[in-house]
């Protein structure tokens, strides 16, 4: 009598992998929406943006930015505990708060990315550059400014995260490096919005600096790839500096809560030993 082999369900890496393509296409799909929105802006120049989301403009770039940010969350949203859904509602009160009172003080920064960069330290790129997303659309509503500037958040928050899995926050000093190189990169990113959708930057600081570089005979542009070339890559080195105080300052049993620092070995130190079932 012969006996049928037995067989097991799959599991391993195998297993995953359909799991993780869905995952990878939900984040590239994202991106692209992301990116889609951010294009549009550039070359349609909506200046009727500044009036408020309920123009025509506003609405394309608020649904653009929307769904990538929706797209992002489900993808990463099966990996996150939830303790990282309890800090996104955090980060984001703090970016704006951050932000809206640095705005008033005439420095030429910014100062409103914290919690976007400690979101992505802790849970990782996509969960960073999803929390960039849904604080410039939140905070769009308070300040109708903000909302074009929702691609360079979540650039901001994939480059954190990038940066926390390459190990650069295992390093403190390496912090503020990634957070200038990442400065770099979102002043480019940044200036074309400024210039052709604002004219200009909101800042007090920052607007000034503008101001003196077009005196000195610079194009809108070039005067404000100027200003973000000096302002951003200083702010984000500062706002990386203050993420990084902020990870190491919270307990060790709450940090190694989220696998992407587990995985990663994103900050320094061993995981505290966890008592016997």
């Amino acid at each position: 009598m012969s006996q049928q082999p037995l067989t097991l369900p799959a599991t391993g890496p195998r297993a995953g992998e359909p799991r993780g393509r869905r995952r990878l296409l939900l984040e590239v799909s994202g991106a692209v929406a992301i990116a889609a929105t951010y294009v549009y802006l550039v070359l349609t120049q909506p200046v009727e943006l500044a009036d408020g989301p309920t123009s025509a403009s506003a609405l394309v770039a608020l649904g653009g930015f929307l769904l990538g940010a929706v797209l992002l969350l489900v993808a990463v949203l099966p990996t996150l505990p939830t303790s990282t859904l309890v800090l996104m509602p955090v980060a984001i009160v703090l970016n704006v708060v951050l932000g809206q009172l640095i705005g008033t003080t005439g420095l030429p920064f910014y100062i409103d990315a914290v919690g976007t960069v400690l979101v992505a330290v802790l849970a990782g790129p996509a969960a960073g550059a999803a929390t960039g997303v849904l604080g410039s659309i939140i905070w769009s509503f308070f300040n109708p400014t903000v909302l074009p500037f929702a691609a360079g958040a979540a650039l901001i928050g994939f480059l954190a995260g990038m940066a926390a899995r390459a190990g650069l926050f295992r390093r403190f000093y390496l912090a503020p490096v990634a957070g200038f190189v990442t400065g770099i990169l979102a002043g480019v990113v940044s200036a074309p919005i400024a210039a052709f959708v604002y004219g200009g930057t909101a800042g007090l600081g920052t607007g000034a600096l503008v101001s003196a570089f077009r005196v000195m005979g610079d194009t809108l542009l070039a005067a404000i790839t100027k200003q973000a070339l000096i302002s951003d890559p200083m702010d984000k080195a500062i706002v990386f500096t203050i993420a990084a105080l902020l990870a190491y300052a919270l307990p060790r049993r709450t940090t190694f809560q989220f696998p992407f620092v587990r995985r990663f070995r994103v900050l320094a130190g061993k995981a505290p030993a966890t008592p016997d079932a």
